[in-house]
């Protein structure tokens, strides 16, 4: 797994962006990190665009930020998703349940579902 997070000003959102895998593998690390990410910011945008594997353990982990994120009042964006992730996704009905509001995804389409 690769992160990069950029620090959050203010009430600015903290940008997580994650590369590589997002499986039962990485699941505890990630879901450390970005749980951390998102106590210590306003809000957390997620660009997973490079995530090359996913599985339901990942889809796990985007639910929970989810979640969390409007138990504590603070919106999870996810501003990038790539193909891993949207079959993962689409295998579940949840397409559109993290469409991306950006006007480009990680293949180049415009933002939201093919």
């Amino acid at each position: 797994m690769n992160a990069d997070r950029a620090t959050a000003m203010d009430d600015a959102p903290a940008r997580i962006s994650l590369a590589g895998s997002m499986t039962i593998y990485e699941a505890p690390a990630q879901k450390a990190q970005l749980l951390a990410a998102l106590a210590g910011a306003a809000a957390l945008d997620l660009d997973l665009a490079q995530v090359d594997e996913a599985d339901t353990a990942g889809l796990q982990l985007l639910l929970l930020l989810r979640r969390e994120g409007a138990r504590a009042g603070k919106p999870v964006r996810v501003l990038g998703l790539g193909p891993a992730l949207l079959d993962v996704l689409d295998r579940y009905g949840l397409g559109t349940a993290f469409a991306d509001p950006s006007p480009r995804r990680a293949d180049g389409a415009a933002g939201g579902q093919p």
